[in-house]
């Protein structure tokens, strides 16, 4: 069951750190889930926080630091001495550990490594600090538990005793030939009925193992482990030799980070941010698109300034430009939207642009007939112009189309030479197609209405 963070708790505990009462806070602390001890110390203030960090014990204190948000961890690490930072990255598995050393200054790096006892920690730490981040490599974990190929199943028994001590959690056995290549898996039950005297080799599986290699993407792990529904990857490096796996809680973990990333990526704001940043932080994030925005609106207001003298013969035009250009920019961000998912779940790439902007363009002609006939419906009632509500019906019309497959061509693009899609929602295709869309419709007015 999931503790319940509250704000009492969080003040229960404040008071306590003030007063000293260290016997009362490591009574609460001793049972709870370092996630959960994470989550409080987020909450507290950076020095209580740092009070209760260290009066955990080795294990728990470790589980913890993996789990703590990025910039309370900084600070927490910079008030850890580097034999305090290896006695804790040594209760770590290997990914985590390199996670939080790689957040270390170089220097400090050194000192910390230097000070881990395990010296097969420090050789796997080390390896992973070399993978590019964003590859499998980077997130993977050392620890996993391998049989080879041409053991009999009783020494395979004897070796995976040995092996699973160092492996909080066993979820598979990889079967290796003798150089170290990943042949297949095997099951537990395969194990335990089979001859003392058979051979892993003839007793495991080998048909559609799935694995990744180190310097594919964070993302085609996640692919692959939500296609075929794994809770482990085996990693294997370019000569298929077994170097790692990765683990469903890491994936989970690269899902969440790279939603929020699109997520706040579409919605305008050009850097990562928390609710707790500073006033600056959350402002230099949002400031750059607002001020495309704002360029926008005003290369928008030219476009209306061009056509003034025909607004004051025709007034009544002014008061559907508010309609075409909140159309257009809604039209777009749908599209955008539908095509930036698509490319996260790789349902897009075998379609092709010319058959995906085909499909676009006959939706926003649906779409476009439904309300183009609403609006013509609503103009022929309240306005004394037929011409007027042809002008805005079709203007309506030829905006949707257009919007619908321009949504749909620039994340389209901008995935094909490698830029990140998501920049292609939100502000952007708002603000093109709130220009884009009062352009078409002065344009259709000066041929059906002036």
């Amino acid at each position: 069951m999931q503790f319940p963070i509250t704000r009492e708790i969080i003040d229960q505990l404040s008071e306590a750190i003030a007063n000293g009462n260290d016997g009362f806070l490591m009574d609460f602390l001793k049972d709870l889930h370092g996630a959960d001890i994470a989550e409080i110390i987020n909450e507290l203030d950076g020095d209580d926080g740092k009070y209760l960090f260290r009066l955990l014990e080795n294990e728990q204190a470790a589980d913890t630091l993996t789990e703590l948000d990025e910039d309370v961890r900084e600070e927490l690490l910079e008030s850890l001495t580097t034999r305090e930072i290896a006695a804790h990255i040594e209760e770590m598995d290997s990914d985590d550990a390199a996670d939080v050393v790689g957040e270390l200054p170089e220097e400090k790096q050194r000192e910390v490594i230097s000070q881990i006892e395990d010296k097969a920690q420090v050789s796997d730490i080390e390896a992973l600090l070399n993978y590019e981040e964003g590859t499998a490599g980077a997130i993977m974990a050392r620890e996993f538990v391998k049989a080879n190929l041409n053991w009999p199943v009783d020494r395979c028994i004897v070796q995976l005793r040995k092996q699973a001590q160092e492996v909080e959690h066993v979820y598979t056995v990889y079967v290796v030939n003798d150089e170290d290549q990943l042949e297949g898996l095997l099951s537990l039950k395969s194990l335990l009925v089979a001859n003392p005297k058979q051979t892993i080799g003839e007793v495991y599986q080998s048909k559609n193992i799935k694995f990744i290699q180190a310097n594919q993407s964070i993302e085609e792990a996640a692919r692959l482990m939500e296609r075929y529904d794994l809770v482990v990857l085996p990693v294997v490096d370019d000569q298929m030799r077994l170097i790692g796996r990765i683990t469903i809680d890491d994936v989970v973990d690269v899902i969440r980070e790279e939603a929020e990333k699109d997520y706040q990526m579409a919605s305008g704001l050009s850097e990562k941010v928390e609710s707790s940043d500073t006033v600056w932080v959350i402002s230099r994030a949002r400031l750059p698109w607002l001020l495309i925005a704002m360029i926008g609106g005003i290369f928008g207001s030219m476009v209306i300034g061009q056509y003034e003298d025909v607004i004051g013969i025709h007034p009544e035009m002014a008061m559907f430009i508010p309609l075409i250009a909140a159309m257009g920019g809604n039209v777009g961000i749908q599209s955008s939207a539908i095509v930036v998912q698509g490319l996260a779940a790789d349902e897009i790439q075998m379609q092709g642009m010319a058959a995906r902007l085909f499909k676009e363009l006959i939706i926003g002609m649906v779409n476009g007939l439904v309300c183009a006939s609403v609006i013509l419906g609503y103009s022929m009632l309240t306005a004394d112009s037929l011409n007027l509500g042809f002008t805005v019906s079709i203007a309506l019309l030829t905006v949707i189309c257009f919007a619908a497959v321009f949504g749909t061509f620039v994340p389209l693009l901008l995935n094909k030479y490698k830029v990140d899609p998501a920049l292609a929602t939100g502000p952007f295709i708002t603000t093109t197609n709130d220009i884009l869309g009062v352009t078409i419709y002065f344009l259709v007015g000066h041929f059906l209405y002036f």
